[in-house]
């Protein structure tokens, strides 16, 4: 069982480290990823699909699911429905679509953070900050 911040969710399958996959993954409940893999990685179940992605593992292509824990390299777009965790070592090159983030000190993203708004998605800008005077 692997707990998150949002509740618990089962891990159906694993992709082990030093293992590399060709191709695109559909998969159903909770996937872990340590290894690696070229290709699109998505749930087949847009609302109910929780991928792990381990600080050893790489994937080259998009990734579509509701819930994805990060601390890998993920070099494409991501669209993730529900809730993402960024943890330290996470890297993306690619924009990120999401509706709720969490991310920790030390993760990077190269690309845009598009905000998931009623499925429409829509590109974060940062506000003006007004000069506080003491």
């Amino acid at each position: 069982m692997f707990k998150n911040k949002k509740g618990s969710t089962k891990i159906d399958s694993l992709i082990g480290q030093g293992t590399t996959v060709t191709g695109d993954i559909s998969f159903t409940g909770g996937l872990r990823i340590d290894g690696t893999v070229l290709g699109r990685v998505s749930a087949s179940d847009a609302k109910n699909g929780t991928l792990v992605v381990s600080e050893k593992a790489r994937i080259e292509g998009s990734v579509q699911c509701s819930h994805l824990i990060h601390n890998g390299a993920i070099i494409g777009p991501i669209e993730v429905t529900q809730y993402v965790e960024l943890q330290a070592k996470a890297r993306i090159i690619g924009d990120l679509s999401y509706k709720t983030l969490e991310m920790h000190a030390g993760a990077m993203i190269e690309g845009k953070l598009l905000y998931l708004s009623n499925g429409q998605r829509e590109e974060v800008e940062l506000a003006s900050v007004a000069t506080l005077k003491d």
